[in-house]
């Protein structure tokens, strides 16, 4: 009886704290994500649907969008199938170097955007770079044209897929892929039967993310594009743009816009994933 006593007061006395907690996470999340996120939206329709219909049917715009979109798509194809390798590398493999390698791949997360862009400006640029003058000799122009964009929106999206999936890895072992092989499978069929069945939703929340940090990428994109009006402008600097030149509605319809593909793709897939695996 004393126990149960001592045990209900402590859950007691743990509740104001708890709702506390509770609440001040709440306010954090609301004043620093939700209530932005609402302001671009008011403002993006504060004259109902007026920008965006002016953005939608801006001839430069469209081609931004769609320009972003391709980017985006190019960059998490790359990365979740790099993602994935890389992360079963680090998880069922011992080499040299591999504290140094999984090191390495939290430098996009922490080097910033625009250092990244000069980096490659550096490497791949046409005059003083290292490659530059060699790959445009071969009639590439990475620098200021479409490549270098999906460079640099790989590199600043590079770790997200990896970070994901990698945990997972973790926790299912590789007792099932060692029974597979051990039956005769080879390598591609134990990946496709084993493996990426127990790491499906890792990879979907990791190219999810990917999408996004794609979609909004800015600073490293901004570097390596040259900005040139319906040719190497994303949406994310159209953003800019219309902003810099007084027109807040545009810069706000448009972010309205990349904000919602964003917020949608991590819904969705938070509505379809099973409730076991949440």
């Amino acid at each position: 009886m004393v126990d149960r006593s001592i045990a209900a007061r402590t859950q007691v006395g743990r509740r104001p704290g708890r709702y506390v907690l509770r609440g001040v996470v709440t306010a954090y999340l609301f004043f620093l994500v939700a209530w932005p996120l609402y302001l671009v939206g008011r403002n993006a329709f504060a004259d109902g649907f007026t920008n965006l219909n002016d953005i939608l049917t801006d001839p430069d715009v469209t081609h931004a969008l769609r320009l972003t979109v391709v980017i985006a798509v190019t960059a998490v194809v790359i990365n979740t199938v790099f993602g994935v390798g890389i992360s079963i590398l680090l998880v069922r493999y011992d080499f040299p170097g591999k504290r140094a390698l999984n090191a390495l791949l939290d430098m996009p997360l922490s080097v910033s955007p625009i250092v990244v862009g000069l980096a490659l400006v550096l490497v791949y640029g046409g005059r003083d770079g290292w490659f530059g003058p060699t790959l445009e000799a071969a009639g590439l122009q990475i620098i200021f044209a479409v490549p270098g964009m999906v460079l640099a929106t790989v590199f600043v999206a590079l770790p997200l897929v990896i970070r994901e999936v990698v945990p997972v890895l973790q926790e299912v072992g590789d007792e099932q892929e060692q029974a597979a092989r051990s039956l005769g499978a080879n390598a591609l069929q134990t990946f496709r039967r084993i493996t990426l069945p127990s790491i499906k939703w890792g990879v979907i929340y990791g190219v999810v993310l990917s999408l996004a940090r794609s979609l909004g990428e800015f600073g490293a994109v901004k570097v390596v594009s040259g900005n040139v009006l319906g040719q190497t402008r994303t949406a994310t600097l159209v953003v800019e743009e219309k902003y810099l030149n007084f027109d807040k509605g545009g810069a706000y319809a448009t972010a309205f816009l990349l904000a919602l593909v964003a917020v949608a793709c991590i819904i969705v897939v938070s509505v379809l994933r099973p409730k076991e695996d949440r």
